[in-house]
């Protein structure tokens, strides 16, 4: 998200979700967003921005739209580590589940988020790997442009993009 916005997508955010340790640059996420089952009347709010949804709502979002959809995947070790690490820092519990039955979980739902775009007329996925993204921020600038707007400042994009920020590492 913080790539589109650098980029100069207009973004589809409330602010809802203050910067904090895990993610000093903020959220960027829209709180209606998070209801998308049972209403999805955000959506025509969205038109020609970038909006986050995470892979389990993909799938409840209205048919009949078109979207692009740029899939961010991570290593799920490393997007479990994160998790538990940001539960840890607000003082919540963690899932008692195994890490490899959450892998497992994780895994079938991205699985049927990719389904989903797979076999939903007016869906396109761009599928970039956050390892890539992280390592060579450039190519992964170029190429989210091209698939979004190929007038972003592709410059911008890369320049956004902090290493440090990368703390659980597979």
């Amino acid at each position: 998200m913080q790539m589109l916005a650098a980029g100069g997508v207009p973004v589809l955010c409330d602010g809802a979700r203050v910067p904090d340790e895990d993610n000093p640059r903020g959220y960027f996420e829209y709180e209606p967003v998070k209801a998308t089952a049972r209403d999805s009347a955000w959506v025509s709010q969205a038109q020609g921005k970038a909006v986050k949804v995470v892979h389990r709502l993909l799938p409840l979002l209205p048919p009949g739209s078109s979207y692009r959809v740029a899939l961010v995947e991570r290593e799920l070790g490393e997007v479990l580590a994160s998790q538990r690490a940001m539960l840890e820092r607000r003082g919540e519990v963690a899932d008692d589940l195994p890490e490899a039955r959450l892998a497992e979980i994780f895994r079938a739902q991205l699985d049927e988020a990719r389904a989903w775009a797979a076999h939903t007329a007016g869906v396109t996925l761009l599928s970039l790997q956050h390892r890539e993204l992280i390592g060579a921020p450039a190519s992964a600038a170029r190429e989210l442009a091209a698939f979004v707007d190929p007038s972003l400042d592709v410059d911008a994009m890369e320049a956004c993009v902090d290493r440090s920020l990368w703390r659980q590492r597979g």
